[in-house]
């Protein structure tokens, strides 16, 4: 079925033949490296995806900084301007409807103006938002800071992914793909750890370092081939895939690929939003948003925003146990960037599921011995082995290569629309989740995180049923091969 079916309708059987094979009989889904591929992969030839790949991931950094940055700076937000409990909650999560918006609008952004304008646009509100969280007086410039902050974080969720994958050669993507995740941690992290250090109008600042250094750096590197491929800019195309592969390398297979398989979708009706639920691209959308589903819903954003609160409720020292889980969460996810195109997508998301459903037993365990008063003097050490093994799982494979795989399935002529539908997917989780934990715990501390563990054990169900390997191949191959 999917884009082969499509084909199938054309009248002109002979131009049906013709624009098929290559989409199919000129790849290798071995996953081998061709000699022009090979040539792509040297470290001769890649310096252009490397700095085009930091220059991206510094949206991510800069996502990280929202993300991280009401934590610390609670206590002195509210004593400066004077705010109820209540109206920091609401400053707090705004973030996560900010974030909402820019990922429905990510993918029509992103498709329109093109990738690197896409995240201008999303670095262009992260800074009107820092500034006018940085000059706050009041409630509202600060609400309306973070709501611009959140949706600068929207779009960067969609777009750094993607263009990455559409930059990379095969055998780098996933690594390069998850130091997005990596650098979202990272500014979490250095976000938690400097505001602890930094008044709170001093920490809104340090959020504009990221968004300048990827306003400079987006003057350097080109745009996605691929997207000027589809908009049919063809010298800027090859001008763009020759600067990312190297002066000396050969591009001609790799472009002709790209541009075949373009043609191919160009042929088929633009995509609208209920035409995702169509056959021919049910299944691409299933996997990308299944995965996000259970990448949040697992309980992720529960844990991260209430982390210290669990580590108190514990006996366990909360700033202690706060600093050794973003430490955590950074070398794993390190780690995680070197091995995900060796060990595969779905081993990694398998393992790391499985860790998550551990992780939550032992907190769930820590947290029935301390209802029931049992063994009290173990339950600071069951749950702080708990929580870290949690975080350390999910930073394993849960984090980041649910984002890879997305960047990595859709076809390019729904890849705005069906991205901006697992972006939002993964944002409303984000919401429902940090919002329905604290009434959970009220119902159940222990019962929470069982309810967690079930829904991990039904994401290995998922990942060993419906998610393909896509490790080694080309994006047009694994396309190609959803859709068959």
């Amino acid at each position: 079925m999917g884009i082969q079916e499509d084909l199938e309708q054309c009248k002109n059987r002979g131009e049906h033949e013709e624009v098929r094979e290559p989409l199919m009989d000129k790849t290798n889904h071995s996953g081998e490296q061709d000699g022009s591929f090979a040539q792509s992969s040297s470290k001769e030839s890649v310096w252009m995806v490397y700095l085009s790949t930091f220059v991206a991931v510094c949206g991510s950094f800069a996502f990280g900084s929202c993300a991280g940055y009401s934590s610390p700076t609670e206590n002195a937000v509210r004593e400066d301007l004077s705010l109820s409990l209540a109206e920091y909650s609401v400053f707090g999560s705004i973030l996560t409807f900010g974030a909402m918006i820019g990922a429905i609008t990510s993918g029509p952004i992103a498709d329109f103006i093109g990738r690197k304008g896409a995240l201008r646009v999303a670095t262009s509100f992260c800074v009107a938002g820092w500034l006018a969280i940085y000059f706050a007086q009041g409630v509202l410039a600060l609400d309306l800071g973070r709501l611009a902050t959140g949706y600068g974080m929207g779009v960067f969720s969609y777009v750094v992914p993607v263009f990455i994958a559409e930059i990379a050669p095969k055998s780098l993507r996933g690594a390069l793909t998850a130091t997005n995740q990596l650098m979202i941690c990272g500014g979490v992290s250095v976000a938690f750890i400097i505001g602890t250090v930094l008044t709170w109008r001093a920490l809104a600042l340090t959020g504009l370092v990221p968004c300048a250094i990827l306003v400079f750096g987006l003057f350097l590197i080109p745009e996605s081939p691929r997207w000027l491929a589809k908009r049919g800019r063809e010298e800027e195309f090859q001008k763009a895939l020759q600067k990312l592969r190297g002066k000396e390398a050969d591009i001609s297979q790799e472009a002709n690929e790209i541009k075949d398989y373009i043609e191919t979708l160009e042929r088929l009706p633009k995509a609208r939003f209920l035409d995702l639920f169509q056959r021919r691209y049910l299944r691409s959308v299933i996997i990308g948003v299944g995965l996000m589903v259970f990448q949040q819903f697992g309980g992720i954003n529960g844990v991260c925003f209430y982390v210290s609160n669990i580590f108190e409720s514990a006996g366990f020292s909360p700033s202690l146990g706060t600093i050794i889980y973003a430490i955590l969460q950074v070398v794993v996810t390190a780690l995680n960037t070197t091995v995900i195109d060796k060990a595969g997508r779905k081993p990694l998301l398998l393992v790391s599921a499985s860790g998550l459903i551990l992780g939550c037993i032992i907190t769930a365990i820590s947290f029935y011995l301390k209802v029931n008063e049992l063994a009290t003097k173990s339950v600071p050490a069951l749950t702080l082995t708990g929580i870290l093994l949690y975080i350390g799982s999910f930073s394993a494979g849960m984090g980041a290569v649910p984002w890879v795989i997305m960047s990595e399935i859709f076809p390019i002529n729904i890849k705005g629309v069906a991205g901006s539908l697992a972006t939002l997917v993964n944002w409303f989780g984000a919401w429902a989740i940090s919002y329905t934990y604290n009434y959970l715990m009220s119902w159940s501390s222990y019962g929470t995180f069982i309810l967690y563990a079930a829904i991990n054990a039904l994401a290995i169900v998922f990942v060993v049923t419906v998610v393909p390997e896509t490790k080694g191949r080309t994006l047009e191959q694994i396309q190609a091969a959803i859709n068959t």
